[in-house]
C-alpha cells in the first residue's frame, strides 16, 4: 500500500465518527432500477454508481472562536433579510432582468415521467463515440435472480459482436442516454453528455500554429515513449491532495507540526531539444558526434524557416 493510502486509511480509522464516513454496504445500493428492453426482449436491471467521492475527507466551516459548525442561511439580495424555506422558490432570470417563478409542482409536471424502461435504440461499434461525450460511469447488473439468464445473454452478445448499445431512460428527472458495453464479464453503462453540452475543440486549439519539427526531435520522442511503455494500473495513482490533507489533520490531532511538502526540483533544461536529449539519456556531446546519422534522416543542419535550431 502506498504511503498516502496508508496514511489516509489510518486517519479514516481514527476519525470514523468525526468525518461521518458511510458504511461500505452503501456501495452495493442501486442508484436506479428498471427494465432493459431490446425489442421484445426485456431484462430487469439495476444501475450502480461506478465512482464515488464519499470516502474523501469532508471539511466543514467552523467558527474559530467557539469551534462550532457554521450553517448557511439564505438572505434576500436586496433587503438582506433571511428568507424562510417555505418562501424559497426556483426561478429563471431572462436577459432583460425579468424573473419567471417556477413552483416545484410545475417543474415536476414539465419533466418527462419515468417509465423505468431502458430502451435500446441502436448498436454501434465500441470505439465510435468520442471520449468527451462520456459523463458518469455506472455498472449495469441484473436486478433479480430471475433476470440473470437474460442478462448473461445480452452481455455475451455484446461482447462477441464487439458492439455497444445506446439506450435512453429518465434518470434523476432528466432524460439520459447510456452507452452499454461489455467489459471483462460485466456491463458498464456510462451516461453520455448531450451534443450541446460538449464544447468544440476549435476554440481551444485555433491559435496553435503548425511547427515543423526536426526528425531528431521525433526520433528522441519515439525513443522516450518506447522506453516508458507500460500498462494502466489505477492502484498506482493516488490523490496527493487527499493524502496531504489526511497527514495534516493527523499531525494536528497528535499536536505535531506537519512536515513541509517537498519543493519542486530545479530545472536545468533550457530548450526543447535539451529536454528530449536528457529525458532519453542522450548528451549533447553524443548527439553532436553522430552527424552522419542525422544527415541520413534528411534533416538539414540549417534552421527551418529561418528559426534558430534548438540545442
Amino acid at each position: 500500500m502506498a504511503h498516502g493510502a496508508a496514511t489516509h486509511a489510518h486517519l479514516n480509522a481514527l476519525l470514523w465518527c468525526s468525518f461521518g464516513n458511510e458504511d461500505v454496504t452503501m456501495a452495493s445500493r442501486a442508484s436506479w432500477k428498471g427494465t432493459l428492453a431490446i425489442g421484445k426482449l426485456t431484462c430487469p436491471v439495476a444501475l450502480f454508481a461506478a465512482a464515488s467521492a464519499s470516502e474523501r475527507i469532508a471539511l466543514h466551516l467552523i467558527n474559530r472562536a467557539t469551534g462550532n459548525r457554521v450553517h448557511r442561511h439564505y438572505v434576500d439580495s436586496e433587503t438582506g433579510e433571511e428568507v424562510a424555506r417555505d418562501d424559497q422558490v426556483k426561478g429563471y432570470e431572462t436577459r432583460n432582468g425579468d424573473v419567471v417563478l417556477l413552483d416545484p409542482e410545475e417543474i415536476a409536471a414539465a419533466v418527462p415521467d419515468s417509465d423505468k424502461k431502458l430502451a435500446v435504440s441502436a448498436f454501434i461499434r465500441c470505439g465510435e463515440i468520442d471520449d468527451v461525450y462520456l459523463d458518469r460511469p455506472y455498472y449495469l447488473g441484473p436486478a433479480e435472480p430471475e433476470a440473470e439468464e437474460a442478462f448473461v445473454l445480452i452481455r455475451e452478445s455484446l461482447a462477441q459482436q464487439r458492439v455497444a448499445a445506446l439506450a435512453r431512460t429518465v434518470l434523476f428527472r432528466r432524460v439520459r442516454t447510456l452507452l452499454i458495453r461489455a467489459h471483462e464479464g460485466i456491463l458498464i453503462a456510462p451516461t453520455l453528455n448531450f451534443d450541446d453540452e460538449v464544447r468544440s475543440a476549435h476554440d481551444a486549439f485555433r491559435d496553435i500554429p503548425d511547427h515543423p519539427l526536426p526528425q531528431e526531435m521525433l526520433d528522441l520522442a519515439a525513443h522516450i515513449i518506447e522506453t516508458k511503455k507500460g500498462h494502466f494500473d489505477p492502484s498506482a495513482f493516488d490523490d496527493r491532495y487527499e493524502a496531504a490533507l489526511a497527514a495534516l489533520v493527523e499531525a494536528k490531532l497528535k499536536g505535531k507540526k506537519p512536515a513541509p511538502p517537498p519543493g519542486p526540483a530545479e530545472s536545468r533544461i533550457v530548450s526543447l531539444m535539451d529536454a528530449l536529449r536528457e529525458s532519453a539519456g542522450v548528451t549533447t556531446a553524443k548527439a553532436s558526434a553522430q552527424p552522419a546519422r542525422r544527415k541520413k534522416t534528411g534533416v538539414r543542419s540549417r534552421p527551418a524557416h529561418g528559426r534558430r535550431r534548438a540545442g
